[in-house]
């Protein structure tokens, strides 16, 4: 027979759980109330949330696609630009070639044409071009014949450089500034034209100002030519050959 205190406790414990079970519930529809609000504040329901919710990854996605194509376009017109400025660069190359071998198509032209350069034995304008250290300089220089038959021509050349050191007029000859002769006179052995080419050093405060060019022929006759050239320096050499 169960007694009275003991009925008394089991209805207190019964009322506990009553409790618990009413306030659990009460929560759960405050965080429903409380998310339709939410909801309804923001003109969505909870379906059409969701469904945004489910929507950015997706959009996300689609951006990060988008932005490496955007990259593989750049990295396309990057090299589409080095691809046009390549031929750019190239075209240039060929134009100067071109001009390079017209001019020493002129030459050639020069040498077989009667009447446009003295008759028997001439020199061409000295050539020079700067090298990178200072004071030295490449040169090339061209002696040559017109004649209605071009026999042997046998002699030599004797070059000399004038100008100024210290204020006072000097005179030197190339063998001294050149590695490329070693003598004074440069020999001479050509049919139609003989091209004399090397590199000079100038000495340390020299001012040049001309050359003196005197060529002199042995054979087949006797024939001498000098002439003052201006000391003028170029980008490059006329395509001529030796």
């Amino acid at each position: 027979m169960v007694s009275v205190r003991e009925k008394q406790r089991r209805y207190r414990r019964l009322q506990v759980i009553v409790a618990t079970l009413a306030l659990a519930v009460v929560l759960l529809a405050g965080f429903y109330l409380g998310q339709r609000a939410a909801y309804s504040g923001m003109g969505l329901d909870p379906a059409t949330y969701q469904a945004l919710g489910e929507e950015v990854p997706v959009l996300r996605a689609d951006v990060a696609r988008l932005e490496g194509e955007l990259d593989v376009q750049e990295a396309r017109h990057e090299m589409d630009q080095q691809a046009l400025e390549l031929v750019r660069q190239e075209i240039a190359a060929q134009k100067e070639h071109i001009a390079t071998l017209e001019e020493g198509l002129r030459f050639y032209k020069s040498l077989m044409a009667p009447g446009e350069i003295a008759q028997g034995l001439s020199l061409r304008s000295p050539e020079l071009v700067a090298l990178e250290r200072e004071g030295q300089y490449a040169y090339r220089m061209v002696v040559q014949q017109e004649t209605l038959k071009h026999s042997l021509l046998k002699g030599y050349l004797r070059v000399e450089v004038e100008g100024q050191l210290d204020g006072e007029p000097v005179t030197i000859p190339l063998a001294e500034l050149s590695p490329d002769v070693d003598s004074d006179r440069i020999n001479l052995r050509f049919r139609y034209f003989q091209s004399i080419e090397g590199q000079l050093t100038l000495p340390e405060g020299f001012v040049p100002s001309q050359l003196r060019l005197a060529a002199t022929a042995t054979s087949p006759r006797k024939a001498e030519v000098t002439e003052l050239f201006l000391w003028q320096v170029q980008a490059r050499f006329t395509r001529v050959g030796k």
